[in-house]
């Protein structure tokens, strides 16, 4: 995985992760199963997933990201495919995410809204 490229993109192009600082960031990915797509020509890297798991109950995907330069070429749905085939190998209960913008991408995948929300909770601190 390229980092730097990584953390450039979440810290100052993705809305859930402006000024991320890149010690967090680093420990985030430490802590994860971490996913990406290469350009074949030039080995870069085009797109970014990383996912929390215990790899035997649960699993939330996050830090999805996509280079502006291969939007629309299949990347992003090419990238959620094989997350969800690896996970599928876990056999986990539940897998969640969240999203502001992606909905029809993710449901292609099987996610779809939360039917029992009064059930979840969270506990959000101040960014920082």
């Amino acid at each position: 995985m390229d980092r730097p490229t990584i953390h450039g993109w979440l810290s100052t192009e993705a809305y859930w992760a402006l000024g991320r600082p890149r010690e967090q960031h680093d420990r985030a990915m430490d802590g994860s199963l971490n996913f990406g797509m290469f350009h074949a020509g030039s080995g870069r890297q085009v797109a970014y997933a990383r996912v929390v798991t215990d790899r035997a109950t649960f699993a939330w995907l996050c830090d999805v990201f996509v280079a502006e330069s291969v939007r629309g070429d299949g990347v992003g749905i090419a990238l959620i495919a094989g997350v969800t085939e690896r996970l599928e190998g876990f056999g986990l209960r539940r897998t969640m995410l969240a999203t502001r913008d992606a909905h029809g991408l993710y449901a292609k995948f099987g996610f779809a809204p939360i039917q029992d929300a009064e059930k979840w909770m969270v506990r959000q601190l101040p960014a920082g």
